[in-house]
């Protein structure tokens, strides 16, 4: 097995999402490639790099063509006939754009990645009555259940997001960046989870992973607690800047994240087929 960590490289967006990383652990995606440069197909979706070192010899061409070719390797991860038909570019890399171009694939999404300078004071959530915050319990099947649950409904038309599993959440309950102090859970009097802000801290940056609102209490300023929450979880910790991720036409969200700060730093795109 081709070790996938070693074609991150500074300053470019990593190659592959996390859930493909947790697929490829657990056996659900297919690699195809070598040292050079890999493919991955997993769920119908491919996701394609090539080393720094190997790049402009045609290899991001032909790891594409391999995993569009019916038989050719991918048949257990993608479509019915083998062939992926999404393909994901972290990044937006001109490469990219230009293998999609040449295979005939078009533009259907955007994920941008926003970022913000780290608060030199902490904020004040401003938690409002009848709410309380507190950490998720690392393992406690009651805390994961009520994640899960809350994550479901809130990202119930996500094509990634709303469809993870327990294994999924217990999956990267089990990678070094994850901790159960930065999963930060909103509760209501009852003791029923209202939202959640999950961090992930890595190196300098400190990403909003996913913020989550109950749909019912949605349109409450609940999310901007819950930024304002995460925000001085991140204060005083020696990051460069915060960070996090969103559809290109979530005019909310943006709206959100905007007011607190956020501007564009990076971005993906997903590409289909035909």
């Amino acid at each position: 097995m081709v070790d996938l960590s070693r074609f991150v490289v500074a300053d470019e967006a990593p190659p592959f999402s996390d859930q493909t990383l947790v697929d490829v652990r657990a056996g659900r995606a297919t690699v195809l490639g070598d040292e050079r440069g890999v493919a991955v197909v997993r769920d119908g979706e491919l996701e394609v790099v090539v080393a720094q070192e190997a790049r402009g010899r045609g290899l991001g061409t032909a790891l594409v063509t391999q995993a569009l070719t019916p038989g050719g390797g991918a048949a257990r991860a993608a479509g019915s006939d083998g062939v992926p038909r999404l393909a994901w570019a972290h990044g937006d890399h001109p490469a990219a754009r230009a293998l999609a171009s040449r295979f005939g694939w078009r533009t259907v999404r955007t994920l941008l990645q926003l970022r913000a300078p780290i608060a030199s004071v902490a904020p004040d959530p401003a938690v409002p009555a009848g709410f309380s915050l507190s950490s998720f319990r690392t393992g406690d099947p009651g805390d994961e259940a009520d994640w899960l649950a809350l994550n479901a409904a809130a990202f119930a038309h996500h094509p990634e997001q709303g469809r993870m599993t327990l294994d999924d959440l217990r999956a990267r309950e089990s990678d070094d960046w994850f901790s159960g102090d930065d999963l930060l859970l909103l509760r209501d009097d009852p003791g029923d989870l209202a939202g959640s802000c999950w961090l992930k801290v890595e190196g300098d940056t400190g990403e909003f992973y996913a913020v989550a609102v109950r749909p019912d209490l949605q349109g409450r300023g609940l999310g901007g607690v819950l930024m304002r929450a995460g925000t001085a979880h991140l204060t005083g910790r020696g990051l460069a800047a915060a960070a996090l991720y969103v559809e290109g036409d979530n005019a909310p969200a943006l709206a959100l994240y905007r007011r607190s700060g956020f501007v564009q730093h990076a971005i993906d795109v997903q590409y289909a087929a035909g």
